[in-house]
């Protein structure tokens, strides 16, 4: 594939986990309340970073956001602003992306295009990391609060918010990258051959003007005068 090709396919790529990361914020179910091991189950709580609510058997929710950020769990604040981190990278290596892509007018000559394009496969990988940790640190704290067995509180499970940010997080990562190695392909040195003569690299200099001397002779031009060498000749 060209170079223009792989940037298409990478912008692609990162652009779709940049939406992915960016739905996870408004998305409600970050943790959803388990039914393992419970008698009553007409109620089901619910939360994200933001809020946490229980809807009922009827599909009423209530909602409560949470009243403080200083009085929040410090996993919540973290994973808030990793994920916020998160956006805000892969909004700024859209834009860097789109500004460096050879199928574009802007950006300048080649070598800062590529610059450009290097850079914003870099904020690519970023927001994926960013993503991928907050994601992962708020799971690890519900498989912990699940599995351990002094906790007799409602317990909860990996909600959807989680699974489409690692996919959004596993796509921003794959985009950054494929930016960042198709630079390596953008110039080929060229074989620089050079040729030589066979018989220049065989032949003496004067061995080649008494060639030439008798090409000239048999053309009728030049009489070649017999070689004497004197008594060191062959010393």
């Amino acid at each position: 594939m060209t170079k223009m090709t792989i940037e298409i396919v990478a912008f692609v790529i990162s652009v779709s986990g940049f939406i992915l990361i960016s739905s996870t914020l408004p998305t409600d179910y970050w943790k959803v309340s388990s039914i393992d091991g419970t008698v009553i189950t007409t109620a089901t709580f619910w939360a994200n970073l933001w809020k946490t609510c229980v809807t009922d058997s009827t599909g009423v929710s209530n909602c409560k956001d949470f009243p403080s950020m200083l009085a929040l769990d410090a996993y919540i604040q973290v994973c808030r602003g990793l994920t916020i981190a998160a956006v805000c990278l892969g909004f700024f290596g859209c834009i860097f992306s789109l500004v460096g892509m050879k199928c574009t007018k802007v950006g300048g000559s080649e070598s800062i295009k590529g610059k450009i394009t290097f850079f914003a496969g870099m904020l690519f990988i970023l927001s994926g990391l960013s993503s991928i940790i907050a994601f992962s640190w708020y799971a690890n704290r519900i498989t912990a609060q699940f599995f351990d067995p002094m906790i007799v509180e409602q317990k909860f499970e990996l909600g959807a918010a989680l699974f489409i940010g690692w996919a959004g997080s596993s796509l921003s990562l794959l985009g950054g990258m494929i930016f960042c190695f198709s630079l390596s392909n953008d110039e080929v040195s060229p074989r620089v051959c050079y040729g030589y003569n066979t018989a220049a690299s065989v032949y003496s200099p004067a061995v080649k003007a008494h060639i030439v001397a008798e090409e000239m002779a048999s053309a009728g031009n030049v009489e070649i005068m017999p070689k004497q060498f004197d008594k060191n000749a062959y010393v």
